[in-house]
């Protein structure tokens, strides 16, 4: 009689457990990753608006991504936006506005630019966070002497900003994940 009340009081009480783990040990919902498709940078100098798009609506499937590069004038400053979008979804979401939108994903992120030969020309950024550290949704470039060559924009998420020029736009102490990354080829005239 002893063994099975004890049985009973055992079962009881995992029975017990049991049913309060479906509820109380779900699985907290992870914050995932934003889709971006499509890197979109604008460059406007006046009525001169150049618009170069990396587009990969397969994300990390077997095509290529679809890249649109442009012509810019030489040694001409022209103000550039960053917008990023998830094609994948119908309608259209604009993955940008969250970081636009929220003081810690601006803390969070970062754009590093970069002119492939750098004699292309020179990026500075017109945006800041709450920390007075760059973002990158909003940057002048500065055009060089004509030339061709590749315009590079990276997204890091959680960079470094503090890290030695990271605020300068220098990625190589950045650290952080990459979010996004887009190579548009350019031509100066």
């Amino acid at each position: 009689m002893k063994t099975l009340k004890t049985f009973a009081l055992v079962f009881s009480t995992v029975a017990l457990f049991t049913s309060c783990s479906d509820d109380d040990n779900k699985a907290t919902p992870v914050n995932e990753e934003e889709v971006i498709s499509t890197v979109k940078v604008t460059l406007t100098n006046g009525a001169n608006v150049i618009t170069l798009i990396q587009r990969d609506l397969d994300l990390d499937g077997p095509n290529e991504p679809v890249i649109t590069g442009g012509t810019l004038q030489a040694n001409t400053t022209y103000t550039g936006v960053v917008q990023l979008l998830n094609e994948t979804e119908d309608p259209i979401e604009i993955v940008s506005e969250e970081i636009e939108e929220s003081d810690k994903e601006k803390r969070d992120h970062q754009f590093f630019f970069a002119a492939i030969p750098s004699l292309l020309g020179t990026f500075s950024y017109t945006d800041e966070d709450s920390n007075g550290n760059p973002i990158g949704l909003n940057f002048t470039f500065t055009t060089g002497a004509a030339s061709t060559g590749d315009l590079s924009v990276i997204l890091k998420h959680l960079p470094n900003k503090s890290a030695p020029n990271v605020s300068s736009g220098d990625i190589t102490n950045a650290g952080g994940s990459t979010d996004a990354e887009a190579i548009f080829p350019i031509t100066i005239e």
